[in-house]
């Protein structure tokens, strides 16, 4: 893979090229007509679930992160509200353009840099939805893995092959800042520790640190714990910039324990309440999935002071436990 684990690789040719699942040429990831139906029954599939609060109506359409935040809300809002959702507005996903690498074997993957219906098409609440598909073989269907929500001035300028289309990082690359495999550990370390310092500053770095360090409430006390996911259809994946950088997607496991001092009890709302194992007594443990999109600058590049930029970070509840 240039981006996802790659686990089934049985040999490296003299050319390079990775024998996965038998297949040695280095071909695009999908067609342009494949990628389109792909976020197509994505879209449908996505409304009609959203329409009737049901998971399993989109389960065979999303992974990875976006797959379980989606299930998981879904799973919430369906105990909740088991008529279905009454303020149903259907997603569009238009202005489709697609990025797809040239890979060897699979999994197989491109992104889908499109607008939706959920933003003002001008002016600063203008921005554009990048979707990450993923197929894990050739019986297998595409998967929608990662969702990120960034400002158009903010996307960067791809790097292009011979024949135009972007060029994928791999997991492992020695070019960059910090390699994509690595930056789910890296940044939940900086989470907990506040090292290796290699996040520039932000909301979803030193701001989320100091929102932590700060959150009172008298007779509670907080824990936080921060776990890297970085494998399967977690992975990272990334497409190489212009300039030598890369933007990458990548996974990251997040809990929050909330401790009640005796006579009192963590508060419950309903999300939390319809995902909750357990009985919460005195304690109440949330745990949350997040798909993160950076730029990871080249290593030795001055930009950003040659830290990694959080352009976007889409968390979801997945799980709760009382006891």
């Amino acid at each position: 893979m240039t981006g996802l684990a790659t686990a089934t690789v049985l040999s490296m040719t003299a050319s390079g090229c990775v024998t996965v699942h038998g297949e040695l040429e280095v071909v695009p990831g999908a067609t342009r007509s494949e990628a389109a139906k792909a976020l197509a029954d994505f879209t449908t599939a996505y409304n009609a679930a959203d329409k009737a609060y049901d998971p399993a109506l989109d389960a065979d359409r999303v992974t990875g992160p976006l797959g379980a935040i989606n299930q998981a809300g879904l799973k919430a809002r369906q105990k909740n509200h088991p008529d279905g959702n009454p303020d149903h507005s259907p997603l569009e996903l238009t202005d489709a353009r697609y990025l797809i690498p040239k890979k060897a074997g699979w999994p197989r993957w491109f992104l889908a840099d499109t607008d939706s219906n959920r933003d003002q098409d001008s002016g600063k609440l203008d921005n554009r939805w990048l979707i990450v598909f993923v197929k894990s073989g050739p019986g297998a269907g595409w998967k929608a893995a990662y969702l990120s929500v960034v400002a158009p001035s903010r996307m960067p300028a791809f790097a292009k092959d011979g024949d135009g289309r972007a060029r994928p990082v791999a997991a492992d690359s020695t070019e960059l800042a910090v390699a994509p495999e690595d930056l789910s550990t890296r940044y939940t370390q900086y989470l907990q520790k506040g090292t290796p310092d290699v996040f520039a500053p932000g909301s979803a770095t030193s701001g989320w640190r100091e929102t932590r360090r700060t959150t009172r409430r008298a007779g509670f006390s907080y824990q936080y714990i921060d776990q890297p996911l970085d494998s399967g259809s977690f992975a990272p994946l990334g497409l190489e910039t212009d300039d030598g950088g890369a933007l990458v997607f990548f996974s990251s496991k997040h809990f929050e324990r909330q401790t009640a001092a005796k006579g009192l009890r963590p508060p419950l709302n309903q999300d939390v309440e319809a995902l909750l194992t357990g009985e919460v007594r005195s304690t109440l443990t949330k745990e949350r999935i997040a798909g993160e999109l950076v730029y990871v600058p080249k290593k030795g590049s001055t930009k950003d002071g040659g830290k990694v930029v959080v352009l976007n970070r889409l968390p979801g509840l997945t799980a709760a436990k009382g006891s």
